[in-house]
């Protein structure tokens, strides 16, 4: 073998174990910044193989060889190859350190952030020996929780663990908070029933932000200053369940509004438990319903004030359906003035009836019973009254012969009468029949 294939196989080996070298630091190095991935590590990664391809230029052994008469003897070129190998192995491990300690250095700014597993590490490029001290690298792959969801514990640990009690974060059910809430548990106690509330958009969180003693308390304390019962506070909240967050003062001032207009304080009370939704309107819309009553019916205060006792809802539904009933019982029906006036008066609810029950019954009083304007007028309940009760007990007479309803005749049967009474008393007193003759008769229609 000649000296030339000597330096060849020298220099071969050298690379090849630089190259081994160069992959296994490489390696560690991309483990580490996969933790942290940053502007600051890739530029001394990049300055450190740049260190390191300077180191190895400059301690490179020249491929090229003149002549035999330049090259010295072979066993003095091996030993100098062999010492420049030696010193460019320890000038890429005094790099190594030094980058290493570094990065253990800036590991420590990273541990705020994450706990990381540190591992002894040893670079296998340096030689073992005293001058070389052990890095310790945070790989930081991995963050360390306090528990673990994969970590096996005794029952004991697992019983000693708190959870503290706190809202669900989301739920269709309002049932799923009231172990939790207060005000939730105190308006149940009430009546109140929340699978009714809900069902309506944004009720249940509003319930929900209200603290009981300081929302809910003072509103029911009104209620009961007012003359409401204490057993109306349930269907109250129920269906109006914004009285809760209705200022104080709004309330009062509607309250002395409806006295104002000569509503006693039992007919205010009454009005609020049968129309939850009555303090909620403003005073000038209250306003607003009463004069249209008065002025559209010709009405006296005093007997606006009656129909709007007895039906309060009045105040509080959509005036279209009124007026077209209205609309109705003069132009479809034929009803005058003075005759609607009376039914209403007498019979509050044909203002709000079904427009289609409400032309149905009239039809079949009118032309079926023959009964004239005036008497329907003079007997408003049987517009009130359900279709099938008067076809029934109508029927039942005719059959019977004694339908008649005429008051200048004799046998004369009020309509009145006729749709109030119960079957038994309707059977004896009007039929002169059994109770059972009409149940067979109501078999047959």
């Amino acid at each position: 073998m000649t000296l030339c294939d000597i330096l060849v196989d020298d220099r071969a080996e050298l690379r090849i174990q630089l190259l081994i070298a160069m992959a296994s630091s490489c390696t560690q190095l991309c483990l580490q910044c996969r933790s942290h991935l940053c502007s600051k590590t890739v530029a001394n990664t990049w300055q450190y193989y740049t260190q390191v391809r300077h180191c190895i230029r400059f301690t490179r052994v020249p491929t090229k060889i003149l002549d035999g008469s330049s090259i010295i003897k072979g066993n003095h070129i091996t030993n100098q190859a062999r010492q420049m190998r030696k010193q460019q192995m320890f000038c890429y491990s005094d790099l190594a350190a030094k980058h290493l300690a570094t990065e253990a250095k800036e590991d420590k700014d990273v541990e705020e952030t994450s706990r990381a597993d540190v591992v002894a590490y040893k670079s296998p490029l340096l030689p073992i020996r005293d001058a070389v001290p052990e890095i310790q690298v945070s790989l930081d792959l991995d963050a360390a929780a306090e528990f673990s969801a994969l970590e096996v514990i005794s029952d004991e640990e697992a019983v000693s663990i708190s959870v503290p009690s706190a809202m669900p974060p989301a739920s269709t059910s309002l049932r799923d908070y009231v172990d939790r809430s207060e005000t939730l548990s105190k308006l149940v106690q009430l009546g109140v029933n929340l699978w009714k509330l809900e069902q309506r958009p944004n009720v249940g969180s509003m319930l929900l932000r209200l603290n009981f003693n300081t929302d809910v308390v003072p509103r029911l304390l009104f209620l009961k200053e007012i003359g409401v019962e204490d057993s109306r506070f349930g269907y109250i909240i129920t269906h109006n369940p914004f009285i809760l967050t209705e200022s104080l003062e709004h309330l009062q001032s509607r309250v002395n509004y409806l006295k104002s207009k000569k509503f006693s304080s039992e007919n205010v009370a009454s009005m609020v438990s049968r129309a939850p939704y009555l303090l909620n309107f403003s005073v000038k819309r209250l306003d607003n319903r009463l004069g249209f009553y008065q002025q559209q019916l010709n009405l006296s205060a005093s007997n606006t004030r009656n129909i709007v006792a007895r039906l309060p809802r009045l105040l509080c539904g959509s005036l279209d359906s009124v007026k077209e009933n209205l609309k109705v019982c003069e132009i479809e029906l034929g009803f005058k003035e003075n005759e609607i006036q009376h039914i209403v008066i007498a019979v509050p609810k044909v203002l709000t009836a079904n427009k289609r029950k409400l032309t149905q019954i009239f039809d079949f009083l009118h032309n079926i019973m023959k009964v004239p304007h005036n008497l329907i007028a003079k007997f408003p309940q049987v517009l009130n009254t359900k279709y099938l009760r008067v076809t029934e007990r109508h029927l039942f007479l005719e059959y019977l012969g004694k339908a008649q309803y005429d008051p200048t005749l004799p046998n004369y049967i009020s309509l009145d009468r006729l749709v109030s009474l119960p079957d038994e008393i309707f059977c004896t007193e009007l039929a002169l029949a059994t109770l059972e003759d009409f149940y067979l008769f109501q078999k047959t229609l």
